[in-house]
């Protein structure tokens, strides 16, 4: 157990954080799981509402450092491109 006060508020700080993480990356992953269950159900209209949301979710969760950049852009990527060719090119640009 720590003594100093320093030490016990950084203690106070770390499990606010990692709660905090943890809805964050719960969100995250429920909204990709949400994309990519429009996509199996090869329902374009769905997948294109989510798209919006579900990049601003990545973007943030990479912001703040939940995810790493290039996952986020990874995941962006992949989600994007199964959406093209669900769709086709010109409705999905």
């Amino acid at each position: 157990m720590a003594n100093h006060v320093s030490a016990l508020k950084a203690t106070r700080v770390t499990e606010r954080r990692t709660a905090i993480n943890k809805i964050r990356k719960t969100r995250l992953r429920h909204q990709i799981r949400a994309m990519r269950r429009a996509l199996e159900k090869k329902d374009g209209a769905e997948a294109q509402r989510l798209l919006p949301g579900t990049f601003g979710i990545v973007d943030r969760a990479a912001k703040w450092g939940i995810i790493k950049k290039n996952t986020a852009a990874r995941y962006k990527s992949r989600l994007h491109l199964r959406l093209k060719k669900l769709t086709g090119t010109a409705q999905a640009a």
